[in-house]
């Protein structure tokens, strides 16, 4: 085998050996120009040569006092301070609010109105709260009046034991009582009436389509409606004039 064969190169890679050539020289040319075009920025011997001042009386490496933290214990010192003040008025704050003045009730033997009486008034009965007093109010405006003490059964929450303590204190007037005109009244508000139901409203308001105008109970306890306990509660509430 002849050694010239060995640097025989075909046309293919002389093209890529030349090729190879040119980059590595790019590559030298490149490195050389930036190494020329590389900052230097000149150190300015006149600040050098000015001496280091600082303040008098003050160490160089001393802390800002106004960024000097406190101690630990002044930190529990203070929060244990601002928390005795905080319990401090807190505890002021619950007193003022449980130094309201208790309701003066009646003495025994005093009887109350039903009709008449505000829950002011009601509170001073002994075994009546502000929520009782309340309840009774309203469902006095439901009724229209009370006609009997018995009633207060009634009033929601109102249990037996404490009936019979409260039913001594009170009284009942019927003339008080408000009657529902039965000629008048819409069909919504018969409905509002606590002894007056859905299907007895409907009755009523046939009856007066029908009649026209209604004479009395006698045309009311014939119907299966209308019970016998019915017309004993619903008559002191009904007026037909």
């Amino acid at each position: 085998m002849n050694w010239r064969d060995l640097l025989y190169f075909s046309k293919g890679e002389r093209r890529a050996l030349t090729l190879l050539l040119c980059l590595i020289v790019a590559s030298w040319i490149i490195l050389l120009l930036t190494d020329e075009k590389t900052d230097y920025t000149p150190v300015n011997n006149n600040r050098l040569s000015e001496p280091v001042k600082t303040a008098q009386n003050i160490p160089v490496n001393s802390p800002d006092p106004e960024k000097v933290k406190t101690p630990a214990s002044g930190r529990k010192n203070n929060s244990s301070r601002e928390k005795n003040k905080f319990h401090s008025g807190e505890t002021k704050n619950t007193s003022e609010r449980r130094t309201f003045p208790k309701t003066e009730k009646y003495p025994v033997g005093t009887v109350v109105e039903l009709n008449t009486a505000d829950t002011t008034i009601l509170k001073k009965v002994p075994g009546i709260g502000s929520t009782f007093a309340r309840r009774i109010i309203k469902y006095r405006e439901l009724l229209g009046g009370f006609f009997t003490v018995e009633q207060l059964r009634e009033v929601y929450g109102l249990d037996e034991e404490r009936y019979n303590a409260m039913k001594s204190w009170f009284s009942a007037d019927m003339s008080l009582i408000c009657p529902l005109e039965i000629h008048k009244i819409s069909f919504k508000e018969l409905c509002k009436h606590p002894y007056i139901n859905y299907q007895q409203a409907r009755i009523i308001e046939q009856l007066r389509k029908q009649k026209g105008k209604l004479s009395g109970w006698e045309n009311l306890q014939l119907l299966e409606e209308f019970t016998e306990t019915d017309k004993e509660r619903l008559t002191p509430y009904l007026s037909f004039e």
